[in-house]
Order: C-alpha cells, then sequence, then structure tokens
C-alpha cells in the first residue's frame, strides 16, 4: 500500500511542479516544429501529438509546423526521381515539388487524424491557405535551386481564426509566390517566421540534436539557457560550430523580433516538449533575449 501511496505523491509532485508553467503560459502561443526523428518513429510520433495535445488541453495555444523531407526522399525514390542537394538544400524542379507537396499533404493529415483520436479538433492546412506564407524564390550562393523558397511575408489571420475557435492548426511549410507559384519551404524557417507573425511566446524546435554543447562531443555539457548574446559569443568563439550556427543564428533572430523563448529540444526522447517547458531544468537549450531572467521556478 505503502507503494502505491509513493506512486501517486509523485505524480502529484510533477503537477505541483507544472502548476507556475502553466499558470505563466496559460492562453499565450506556442509553435512548434516538428521534424527529425520524431516523424519517422511512431511511438515518438505519438508522443509528440500527446505532448501538444495537453498543452493545447490545459491552456496553452500550440500550433504544430512540420518538414517530410525523410518521406519526401523516399517518395522520390519510388517515381523515380533523383534527389539532388546543394549546400543542404533540395533541389526543387516541377516533378519534385509536385510530390513533395503531396507527401507534406499526406503528413499532415495523419497528424490531424492523431491529434482528434485525442480528443482534441485540429484543421491541417499548407502555407497557401488564406495567404498564409507568401514567398520569395531562394537563391543560394547565386544557384537557382527550383521551387525552393524564402518566406518574405506571413499573414496569420487564419491561424488566429483557428485559434479563437478553439482548433489546433497543422502547418505544412508550402508557400505562394506572386505569380502563385507553389514553392516548398524550410521547415525551420516556417516556423519562424510564423511564430514572429503570431507573437507566440515561445518556439521549440524538434530535431535530432541534444541542445546545444559546451563540448560536442560530451551529452553532459548541455548549456539549459542561454542568452542571445551569450549564443553570438559561443559562435564567435567556435563552441558552435558546423549546422548548428544557422540554426542558433536562427534561434537568435526568433528572440530579437519578439519571441521569449526558443528551445532546441532531442525528439528522440520521449516526451521532451513536456519535459522542457514543464520542469524545473528541462532538458534541452532554451535561447532568451539578454533582458530577460534565467527562468528556474524553484
Amino acid at each position: 500500500m505503502d507503494k502505491i501511496m509513493d506512486t501517486y505523491l509523485e505524480k502529484a509532485k510533477v503537477l505541483v511542479e507544472a502548476l507556475p508553467y502553466i499558470r505563466r503560459f496559460n492562453r499565450k502561443v506556442i509553435v512548434v516544429k516538428y521534424g527529425g526523428s520524431a516523424m519517422t518513429n511512431e511511438e515518438l510520433k505519438m508522443n509528440v501529438i500527446e505532448d501538444v495535445t495537453l498543452l493545447k488541453l490545459v491552456g496553452f495555444k500550440p500550433i504544430i509546423v512540420h518538414g517530410g523531407g525523410k518521406e519526401i526522399s523516399s517518395w522520390l525514390d519510388k517515381v523515380g526521381t533523383k534527389t539532388e542537394f546543394y549546400e543542404g538544400f533540395r533541389v526543387t524542379n516541377s516533378e519534385a515539388m509536385e510530390v513533395a507537396e503531396m507527401v507534406l499533404n499526406k503528413v499532415n493529415k495523419s497528424l490531424v487524424e492523431k491529434v482528434e483520436e485525442l480528443g482534441v479538433r485540429a484543421v491541417g492546412i499548407s502555407g497557401k491557405d488564406g495567404g498564409l506564407l507568401h514567398v520569395e524564390k531562394k537563391l543560394v550562393k547565386g544557384r537557382d535551386i527550383g521551387f525552393v523558397g524564402d518566406v518574405s511575408s506571413v499573414n496569420p489571420k487564419v491561424l488566429f481564426d483557428l485559434m479563437d475557435n478553439d482548433f489546433l492548426p497543422i502547418v505544412a511549410p508550402v508557400g505562394l509566390d506572386d505569380e502563385f507559384n507553389t514553392y516548398n519551404i524550410n521547415a525551420d524557417d516556417a516556423a519562424a517566421a510564423i511564430a514572429k507573425a503570431v507573437g507566440a511566446e515561445k518556439l521549440a524546435y524538434l530535431s535530432d540534436v541534444e541542445g546545444v554543447l559546451m563540448d560536442a562531443n560530451d551529452p553532459s555539457s548541455l548549456i539549459s539557457e542561454l542568452h542571445v548574446s551569450e549564443a553570438d559569443k559561443l559562435i564567435d568563439d567556435g563552441v558552435i560550430s558546423g549546422g548548428m550556427i544557422p540554426k542558433i543564428k536562427n534561434c537568435v533572430d526568433v528572440v530579437k523580433s519578439g519571441v521569449s523563448r526558443v528551445h532546441i529540444l532531442d525528439g528522440r526522447i520521449p516526451h521532451c516538449l513536456l519535459l522542457e517547458i514543464f520542469t524545473n531544468r528541462g532538458i534541452g537549450t532554451a535561447i532568451l533575449d539578454d533582458e530577460a531572467q534565467k527562468f528556474n521556478v524553484e
């Protein structure tokens, strides 16, 4: 009987620890960029959906922005279209764009289905709907890589309308240019643009990295919180290098635009989103403005 009571008390402690965070972020918008291994592993996928659904049910206003790169590559192989990358970007001709949009719509509706199964109303859209994401052609070192776009403007009205009517928006990163051509958008960039446009309190990137490490070979050297000036210094000092540089610069830019915190989370950890948002220490790296207090509720 004592063991059963201890289990109940432990659950109660977890709920009490979460209370200050629920109170602080109640009715605030949080944008979740969903990608990486958490999209291809069914158990991790369900964990993410459960996390976001719980955020919605306790009073947050979440928006999911998802990728689909691995599944796009798989489908391009199935239809016999060779996948070419340049400087980390997929070269996307009209045929590849057609496949990409098909796959992203498939992923989008599968996420809607999973959210609905948990009792929360969700609506899946792309950046084409309601003029949400307007794009310009991306040039990489002067090279035209096809139908790949940079977000030039965001019209968030459709997102506000959905949230005001108690729906959870799920967004596929596709947009239109001035001539109404369809472009694929990097999901990180789409999530950042949306977070800025809706005045999100938080933006969380789910990927396949633990966060920012002082020593790239030592997972225990994870930095839990960074002011933007500290992040810039770590880049200058070479602590942050390689593929993490554009991700961190993106985070810094989002924070400077007014988003309170940007989180980099390892989506391979079950329920990483809840662990980061509702616990005193968290598990990833949070980047915040220089004027903001590092948030550690005792």
